[in-house]
Formats: C-alpha cells, structure tokens, sequence
C-alpha cells in the first residue's frame, strides 16, 4: 500500500516471477521500506537498473599518489581495499597494527580463519558482520569478479557464521567504523574508522582508522619500530 503497487503484484516480484520492474516501482518500494542508500543502489543493480562496472586489473593497482597519501597520516592507520577486501597497500602504522595477521592479506581471511583474529578483535561479531555486508555490497557491484565470486563460494562451504550473514541478505558499506584492537605488543588500541571511496580506481577503498585520544601513546609506541615505506602487494 505504501508503495502504490498492488499485492499480487509485489507477491511476484518478491518471488521472481516479475523480473522487469520500473525504476519507478523500485524506487517506490525503497522508500516504503525505508531502505538507506546502500540497500537501495542494490535493489536497482539487481534489477538491472544500474549498469555495473566490469572487472579489470586496474582495481588491483594502487596509483603512487595515493601510495604518498597514506604516507601523509604518520599517526593514523591507513589502507587500501580492494573490492574483494585484500589489502592493496597499507602505511607502516596500519601494518603494525596488523602485524599479528603476517601473510595474510585478505581480510575476509583473517577475520574467519585466522587463530589470533577473534583475540585482537575485541568486537569481532559486530565486525564480521559488517565486512560479510559490504562484501555483498561488492557483490552486486561486481557481479563478475571472479576473486569476490571464488571468496563467496569458498566461505559459504566452509563457514557457517559467514554462510549466515550472508543468507540475511543485508548490504551495508564501509562507512564509518569504531574498532578496538587487542595487540599482542601493546594491549587495547581504539581507532575510529572513515571509509572513502578511489574515485579513478572504482571498487578500491581507502580506510584511515584515527586513535582515540587514550590509544594514541600505545599506536605510536606500536608504530616505531615497524616505521618503514609503505607496504605494496
């Protein structure tokens, strides 16, 4: 009712038997369910109402001037994303802070696999459940990206967490994040996570996570012996 369309009608929609809605409808049953800006960008790609942007090599490069950006936060930790969340490249504080995850550089990894992920992690149940939604997100962003689509397919195999996140169909991007880190070298550290989307790489991300006053000490004493160039994959 609220969307003006009748019950038979969003019956089928719902069911998949009306494929070829109109960004009108769509847009109509977006503001009856209230959904925010990520929901309903998904809505339309799944419609097919959004033109998504193929894959290509260039997502995986990251431009040197970002490389000098993420130089440019010495008290902050600094990285970038790729749409499959592998960590492209990170600032030596962003690499010190992850320093207990070593050889694994995608996320998704670390929070479902590695040993020591639910230990550093103070809040990882809130955490996962926000990176499995933005990777969803990615998901109908990219619907042809075979790392996101091989990732999918792994986890839903070999996690139950992940498969159940993902069944909920939520879509939630990276936007602003509190997280508490556990550092086996300095105990609890508190950043506050922003989230900006590489306009000229489509799907990277750049996160910067800036210490709560209490956690700064703690960072920059972390951060100093690993101070080094920026790490590249």
């Amino acid at each position: 009712m609220l969307a003006g369309v009748s019950i038979d009608y969003y019956a089928r929609l719902e069911q998949g038997r009306e494929r070829n809605p109109s960004a009108q409808v769509l847009d109509a049953i977006g503001r009856a369910l209230r959904l925010d800006a990520d929901a309903r960008g998904h809505v339309f790609r799944l419609a097919g109402l959004n033109p998504s942007l193929a894959p290509g090599t260039s997502r995986d490069l990251v431009h040197p001037a970002l490389l000098q950006l993420l130089d440019s936060f010495p008290s902050a930790a600094a990285y970038v994303l790729s749409p499959a969340f592998d960590v492209l490249a990170a600032n030596s504080v962003a690499a010190a802070l992850l320093s207990p995850f070593s050889g694994m550089t995608n996320m998704v990894r670390v929070l479902f696999q590695h040993p020591q992920a639910r230990t550093v992690f103070a809040e990882w149940p809130a955490l996962v459940e926000n990176v499995v939604h933005a990777l969803r997100l990615n998901a109908g962003q990219y619907p042809d990206d075979p790392e996101i689509r091989a990732l999918v397919d792994e986890f839903l195999r070999s996690s139950p967490e992940f498969r159940t996140l993902w069944l909920d169909q939520t879509v939630s991007g990276l936007t602003r994040m509190f997280k508490v880190f556990v550092h086996p070298e300095v105990g609890r550290v508190e950043l506050t996570y922003q989230t900006f989307d590489v306009r000229d790489a489509p799907g990277q991300q750049l996160l910067v996570g800036t210490p709560e006053p209490g956690s700064r000490n703690a960072l920059a004493r972390l951060s100093s012996p690993h101070a080094s160039d920026v790490s590249r994959t």
